[in-house]
């Protein structure tokens, strides 16, 4: 039996409000509603480091903050595009700003509430109250989430959906997402159509760019984005999948332009000042990429959405600028990661790369082609990604500079654009890693060039009725090469023509060994994201697991799932 909503004696709350009288009156009603603790603070640089490292019931926040570049609206959309904020937790956003549309959007999207100065302890209560009523209506959804049964929970939310059930517009967002996140691209862009059909939403329209996007869509997600972008120009969200989608198709400039634009609406969202740096940077925009990181880096270095590849960035800048206590402060603030971190292993490689820069600008040139020559052995190993081979790039490309070079350097060069050429856009941008040694970029553009010349020579054979030499040679390229555009056409082929080919269970056991070692299938820069808990633009945040009960006995189990 569930215990009753309203019960609140046991719950905490968090006050977000920079005026001390409001924020005295909030805390006031809160506590006058039987909440039994009640923690506040004035700034939202102070929010966020509370909420990334505690969890509460509820949440008042004021949207509009004075002396502030960022509002309520752009924390509540960090904490909930990186899974900071967990599925219990209302969430109220306090503002003068009595707009239909806004509230509107608010209610059918992602917010749990809004209210609307000025206001009374009773409707601060009942919104509460509504908040934490629509969190117990869903608990069934949430609770196969929990269990990781997504097709009962996809279920569950497109009957809710068919059978217009409250809360109707949510479930669907939260059964598309389920169904984008599975692979199951087309099913998601038919629920994201069938609610623009019942009630045209700004969320919807963006998840039917994000289905054409990973469908591979590309340019008919531009157009969808473009349409969405035009009818409502402060919806941020859209510029970060546009920006992506640029950025695919190789437009670096428009997606520079794009992802401007997102950090001019939020100046002070982390991922979106890491994610527009990075791309400034690696595109020639330096002076401006480094002024975006350099504040993100004193905006967010503590926080978990932070991205330390900024970081080591700037620390390429200072060794570039001859800034020797620069680049000892970039090796300090990777140390301070390193040592906090839950999973030390991609931190550890970041703090390495600092280090190794540090010891080349104390001129300690054989501590540095040890390290240098240790990374080139690694670069066929699993856990060197894209992110390593832009970092190796970089520093091959200073010792070349600096004359110091290690035996062979263009065989490293030449094994890492043949793994990671997998697209013109990863492609470039690879090349753009090597700025100031255009041997090297040409060596990784002529890689791609290879890349494309062994699918179209090995798509032959099927043109010729021969799938399986097409598997073949596809999967034995792939294992030399590591390359996972080779590794996901075979499977594509495998996928379509098994019927065809006798021996389609062993190499079907090949290649998703590859898939699974290498990670193939997901074969996209980072840019500024932080994937240890990220979520989509866009997307709903879902919970991985739920508050654990504070007490024995069904009724208290069963309370925190209305939270």
């Amino acid at each position: 039996m569930f215990a009753s909503p309203n019960q609140l004696h046991d719950a905490t709350a968090l006050v977000i409000e920079g005026n001390p009288q409001s924020r005295a009156i909030l805390v006031s009603q809160l506590r006058e509603l039987g909440l039994g603790t009640v923690a506040q603070c004035s700034r939202l640089s102070d929010a966020r480091r509370k909420l990334e490292v505690a969890a509460f019931d509820v949440v008042i926040c004021e949207q509009f903050f004075e002396r502030e570049s960022s509002s309520g609206q752009d924390l509540l959309d960090d904490l909930r595009r990186n899974q900071l904020l967990p599925f219990y937790t209302v969430f109220v956003m306090i503002t003068a700003e009595a707009s239909y549309s806004k509230v509107a959007e608010a209610a059918e999207s992602a917010l749990d509430a809004y209210l609307l100065k000025p206001h009374t302890g009773a409707k601060l209560y009942d919104r509460i109250l509504q908040a934490r009523l629509r969190k117990r209506a869903l608990h069934d959804i949430f609770t196969a989430i929990d269990a990781q049964d997504f097709e009962l929970a996809s279920n569950l939310c497109m009957e809710r959906f068919e059978s217009r059930k409250p809360f109707w517009l949510y479930a669907a967002r939260i059964g598309a997402e389920l169904l984008l996140r599975n692979g199951r691209v087309a099913d998601a862009q038919a629920l994201y159509e069938a609610v623009i059909e019942a009630k045209t939403l700004p969320w919807a329209r963006l998840g039917v760019a994000r289905a054409q996007l990973e469908a591979g869509q590309t340019t008919r997600a531009v157009g969808t984005l473009e349409s969405l972008i035009q009818d409502d120009a402060g919806y941020v969200d859209a510029y970060d999948v546009m920006g992506r989608a640029q950025f695919e198709l190789g437009n670096f400039q428009n997606a520079l332009s794009t992802f401007k634009m997102a950090t001019t609406l939020t100046p002070a969202s982390i991922s979106r000042l890491l994610k527009h740096g990075m791309l400034a940077y690696f595109t020639g925009e330096r002076s401006e990429g480094l002024e975006l990181l350099d504040r993100a880096t004193r905006i967010g270095l503590d926080s978990k959405m932070f991205d330390p590849q900024a970081v080591v960035l700037i620390a390429f800048a200072r060794l570039d600028n001859n800034d020797q206590r620069g680049l000892a402060r970039c090796v300090d603030q990777l140390t301070r990661l390193h040592e906090r971190a839950w999973e030390p292993e991609r931190p550890k490689r970041l703090l390495g790369i600092a280090q190794t820069l540090a010891a080349l600008q104390a001129n300690q040139t054989s501590q540095v082609l040890n390290d240098v020559r240790d990374m080139v052995r690694g670069i066929y190993d699993p856990g060197f990604d894209f992110e390593a081979a832009c970092n190796l790039l970089g520093l091959l490309t200073r010792l070349a500079a600096r004359s110091t070079p290690i035996e062979d350097m263009t065989s490293p060069v030449d094994a890492m654009g043949m793994r990671f050429c997998t697209s013109r856009a990863m492609t470039e941008l690879l090349a753009c890693a090597a700025t100031g040694n255009a041997s090297f970029s040409d060596r990784i553009r002529k890689g791609h060039t290879q890349i494309l010349k062994i699918t179209e020579q090995a798509m032959t054979l099927t043109l010729k009725g021969d799938p399986q030499g097409t598997v073949v040679q596809l999967l034995a390229e792939s294992e030399r090469t590591l390359n996972a555009k080779l590794v996901e056409s075979a499977w594509q082929v495998l996928q379509r023509y098994a019927d065809r080919i006798p021996n389609a269970d062993e190499l079907r056991a090949r290649i998703e060994s590859l898939r699974a070692q290498y990670d193939t299938s997901a074969p996209h820069a980072r840019l500024g994201e932080n994937t240890t808990a990220g979520t989509a633009p866009g997307a709903v945040s879902l919970p991985t697991r739920y508050k654990p009960a504070r007490g024995e006995g069904e009724a208290v189990v069963e309370e925190e799932y209305v939270r």
